[in-house]
């Protein structure tokens, strides 16, 4: 597990002395955001482009320093630019 940030700890904290409490229409609440998640994630079309090799070796580098693969660092790269939260 990694290491929690001061926040995080703070709401485990409470989570743990049960001074949480559940919200009304939890359930409800849960299932929606599966559903948000659910379609967020799935993958359900291909594309295949030509780019550079340098710039194919820079993507790459890029999503190993992040640890993840180079084809998810593509595709989260174009959804927030689709999603208009990429910026210079």
């Amino acid at each position: 597990m990694t290491e929690l940030d001061p926040e995080e700890q703070d709401v485990l904290a409470a989570f743990e002395a049960g001074q949480l409490k559940p919200v009304e229409q939890g359930a409800e609440l849960r299932e929606r955001h599966q559903a948000y998640a659910d379609a967020m994630f799935r993958k359900d079309a291909r594309i295949n482009i030509r780019l550079p090799s340098k710039d194919l070796r820079g993507l790459q580098k890029r999503a190993l320093a992040e640890g993840i693969p180079y084809q998810t660092l593509v595709a989260s790269i174009l959804h927030k630019y689709v999603e208009g939260r990429l910026h210079e």
